[in-house]
């Protein structure tokens, strides 16, 4: 067990009879005990609601509530608080940007440019915008091994092209595609370029104002943080521009019988009692994740990553997807003639937990010409042990099948 590990308590148990090897950081990651202990004290101590109250307690849930939001915006160096808008995650996040700035600023034969990897959560908000504003969908060509060429999303992006949305990082193909390259072609064309930063915000350093991206979300149970919070960047002029999309209070400046006027950015988003231990917790998620330094963790998913290519070609019949190099910290694969789920169910009876399926990415699984695939993930408290495991699982794995039904 590396030295992280010691600090999430869900790995010290066994799974089936076997020391638990969690893989599927990329669903969703552990929780350290110092989030999980931060949870517990806002509930323990000073549980009460924000911005509306002046006693003790309601003023030291507001600080840490915003406190929080502080961190965040220094986490991924957005240029003011006004720019972080708490959300339930990416997937909120994703269909706030497109039902309140793309149904209002896209037109009839306007262009929304997509890759085919993208998870439904930045697919389908867009399939409903142009549905509804007459937009026309877009995608840039993959190249074989799931990446980018600049020069053909070049010829992609016209002047009719008014937004972009694609992920900083494929949840299947483990791409990191070049954002930064991407805003400025853009930008010279006059659109808006949203970022699903699901994958990268927690395992690499990211900088949105170095990207020039208008639109970056984040997931807080990706990054060691709770469950049901994240958050939305938006360069300030554009979310001054947009509407609210949820109504009631907190969001609420002046309200009359017949009118009523919004609070500034941040808040005019954030209708009803926010998620105020979520926030709390991915506060100190981040605060664990600057206190390991997030060079050191893109580095260690990237090591793991390439040292699991490196093994699991000992495996006869398996097939990986993505890029062989340039990667984050995952390995999507088949076996042949073995379907997915029943790897997952094979490796779940060693204890080591993967995820089988489409992974939320059926047009990706279309491209790559299968139905599902097996993907192992990795974070901070994995280490090549865990990688042993898994390909002594998947040899297991085969044997058994070549067995059966060989």
């Amino acid at each position: 067990m590396n030295r992280y590990a010691k600090d999430f308590p869900i790995l010290n148990q066994e799974v089936n009879g076997n020391p638990l090897v969690y893989l599927d950081s990329s669903a969703t990651s552990q929780k350290p005990f110092q989030v999980i202990e931060a949870v517990e004290r806002y509930y323990q101590e000073y549980n009460s609601n924000v911005h509306r109250g002046v006693h003790t307690l309601g003023t030291k849930a507001t600080d840490g509530y915003e406190g929080a939001r502080e961190k965040v915006r220094r986490f991924i160096n957005a240029k003011s608080v006004k720019e972080i808008i708490y959300t339930r995650g990416t997937t909120s996040a994703l269909n706030l940007i497109a039902s309140s700035y793309a149904r209002t600023n896209l037109k009839e034969g306007d262009e929304i440019v997509l890759s085919p990897s993208e998870h439904h959560s930045n697919l389908i908000p867009w399939q409903q915008v142009a549905r509804v504003t007459g937009a026309v969908l877009k995608y840039f060509p993959l190249e074989p091994d799931g990446t980018l060429d600049l020069k053909k999303a070049e010829e992609t992006i016209t002047d009719r092209t008014k937004l972009v949305a694609i992920a900083h990082v494929s949840n299947v193909l483990g791409t990191i595609f070049p954002i930064k390259e991407l805003a400025q072609m853009v930008h010279q064309h006059g659109g808006v370029l949203v970022v699903d930063g699901a994958q990268s915000v927690p395992h690499m350093k990211v900088d949105v104002q170095e990207l020039d991206c208008d639109f970056l979300t984040l997931s807080g149970h990706k990054m060691m943080g709770p469950t049901g919070i994240g958050a939305l960047y938006g360069k300030e002029s554009l979310l001054e521009a947009m509407e609210p999309i949820e109504f009631g209070g907190e969001m609420i400046d002046h309200v009359d019988l017949f009118e009523s006027t919004w609070k500034e950015l941040p808040w005019k988003f954030e209708g009803g009692t926010p998620n105020i231990a979520g926030a709390i917790g991915l506060g100190a998620a981040i605060d664990y994740l600057e206190s390991v330094g997030m060079d050191h963790v893109d580095a260690h998913d990237r090591q793991l990553a390439r040292y699991a290519l490196e093994e699991m070609k000992k495996v006869e019949g398996l097939t990986v997807y993505g890029p062989v190099s340039d990667r984050t910290g995952l390995v999507t694969f088949n076996i042949d003639d073995v379907h997915p789920h029943d790897v997952a169910t094979v490796l779940d009876a060693e204890g080591i937990a993967v995820r089988a399926g489409h992974h939320c990415c059926q047009p990706l699984m279309r491209w790559l010409n299968v139905s599902a695939t097996a993907r192992a993930s990795f974070y901070l408290y994995n280490d090549e042990s865990d990688i042993d495991r898994l390909v002594k699982g998947l040899q297991k794995t085969k044997e058994y099948f070549s067995n059966v039904f060989g």
